[in-house]
C-alpha cells in the first residue's frame, strides 16, 4: 500500500477487536510520552476524551512512555484518573514500551491497565492489524517474531508500533541499527505505517520502500523538543510541528486517513493511505 521474542501468539496476543460497525470503518487514538501524571496528565486525557466522545473510536494505543514516574502505584492512579474513561466507553487499550517504562520491572506493571500480554505482541482491531514492539530491547528474535506474524497476517491495513523512531530529526536522531533491523522485514510485508514517539514533537515522512513514518511524542508528558534539519539518506520529511497532541486513525476498505490532533480537537496534519 501506498500514500496520498517468541513463536509463541497466546490468545491474548492474537485477540481480535471487532471494530464499530459504521460504514466498516475503524477508529483509532495514538499517543505517546503523556505519562508524567498529576494535572498535566489529567489535562491531556480529558482533552483525549472530548475529542473520542462524538467520533468512531474502538481502541487507544499508546507510543511508550506510558510512565515517567518510576512509581507502580502512581503509574495506576495517573491512568485511571486519564485514560480511566476508555474501558467505560468500551475501547480497547493496547500499549507499547518506551525507555521509562523499562525503568521498573521492565515495565511488567503497566501490562494489566494497558491490555498488554506480554512485551511485544499484536492485536486486530477491525481492518487494522497493529504490531506492538518493545524497541528498547528490539533484536534479532523480536524481528523474527515481527516477520512471521506480518507474513501470517490477513489483515487490509498493518501498522507497526514502537517508541523509538527509525526517522526523526528533532532531539533524538533515528537509530540506524534499528532500521537495519527493521527496515528489509517491514517493506518484505507490506505494512503501510510505522508509529512512534520518544521525540516529542510531530513529524511524517514520505513513504520508504511503500512505508510511511509518523512520529509523536507530544502527548504532554514533557515538554516539547525542537525540530532540526535532517541528515542526508533519510526519507522526504513531509510535515513538522513542534506541539503537544495526539494521532487518530480513520480505516475502512478502501484507505485509511490520518491526522494529527491538537488538545482543543483541531487538526495539524492530515494524509491519507490507499491500496
Amino acid at each position: 500500500m501506498v500514500p496520498a521474542g517468541s513463536l509463541f501468539a497466546g490468545a491474548l496476543a492474537s485477540l481480535t477487536i471487532a471494530a464499530s460497525p459504521a460504514a466498516a470503518q475503524t477508529g483509532v487514538v495514538a499517543i505517546g510520552d503523556f505519562g508524567v501524571g498529576g494535572e498535566r496528565q489529567a489535562s491531556m486525557g480529558d482533552a483525549v476524551e472530548r475529542f473520542v466522545r462524538p467520533r468512531l473510536a474502538d481502541a487507544l494505543v499508546t507510543l511508550g512512555d506510558n510512565d515517567y514516574t518510576e512509581s507502580p502505584q502512581a503509574f495506576r492512579r495517573n491512568w485511571r484518573r486519564s485514560f480511566g474513561w476508555a474501558a467505560e466507553t468500551g475501547l480497547q487499550v493496547a500499549g507499547a514500551l518506551g525507555n521509562h517504562d523499562h525503568r521498573v520491572d521492565g515495565g511488567r506493571y503497566e501490562f494489566e491497565a494497558l491490555g498488554m500480554p506480554r512485551r511485544y505482541y499484536h492485536r486486530r482491531v477491525g481492518d487494522v492489524e497493529f504490531f506492538l514492539l518493545d524497541s528498547t530491547k528490539l533484536g534479532v528474535r523480536q524481528a523474527g517474531w515481527l516477520e512471521r506474524r506480518l507474513a501470517a497476517s490477513t489483515a487490509p491495513w498493518k501498522v507497526v508500533v514502537l517508541h523509538h523512531p527509525p526517522f526523526t530529526c528533532g532531539t533524538y536522531r533515528g537509530d540506524r541499527a534499528l532500521r537495519r533491523l527493521l527496515m528489509p522485514v517491514l517493506a518484505r510485508n507490506d505494512v503501510d505505517l510505522v508509529l512512534s514517539g520518544h521525540d516529542h514533537n510531530y513529524q511524517r515522512f514520505e513513504a520508504r520502500r511503500g512505508v510511511t513514518f509518523v512520529v509523536h511524542g507530544g502527548g504532554g508528558g514533557a515538554g516539547l523538543n525542537p525540530l532540526s534539519a535532517c541528515p542526508e539518506g533519510y526519507p522526504r520529511r513531509v510535515r513538522a510541528r513542534s506541539r503537544h497532541g495526539w494521532v487518530y486513525l480513520r480505516a475502512g476498505p478502501a484507505a485509511m486517513r490520518v491526522r494529527a490532533i491538537a488538545p482543543d480537537g483541531s487538526r495539524y496534519d492530515s494524509f491519507r493511505l490507499y491500496p
